[in-house]
């Protein structure tokens, strides 16, 4: 997502990302791997439970997954991944351009 971040802003959007760690070890790897969009530490898994992505294997972490939500603050679009998968940028951005 980093490689493609200003083409998801040019798109008119924002990216972020929510990590079940606490802001410590979120601050730590969103620098560590270079990240330059918002990355949210949810450590109490509230919004991961409100948009129901905890991993029902490991009940620590949030399955890799994918929304868009509108300007309206609906969801326009979700992605749910398989473990260690994550959607393409470039279905993102398709998705980005229908709504």
């Amino acid at each position: 997502m980093q490689e493609n971040y200003e083409k998801i802003q040019a798109a008119g959007a924002e990216l972020f990302a929510i990590s079940s760690e606490n802001v410590s070890l979120t601050k730590g790897t969103a620098q560590k791997e270079g990240l330059t969009y918002p990355v949210l530490a949810d450590s109490k898994k509230e919004a991961i439970n409100a948009y129901n992505v905890l991993d029902q294997t490991n009940k620590n972490i949030a399955r890799p997954a994918s929304f868009i939500i509108s300007q309206e603050g609906n969801v326009a679009w979700i992605s749910l991944d398989a473990p260690a998968v994550r959607v393409p940028t470039s279905t993102i951005l398709t998705e980005l351009g229908k709504i």
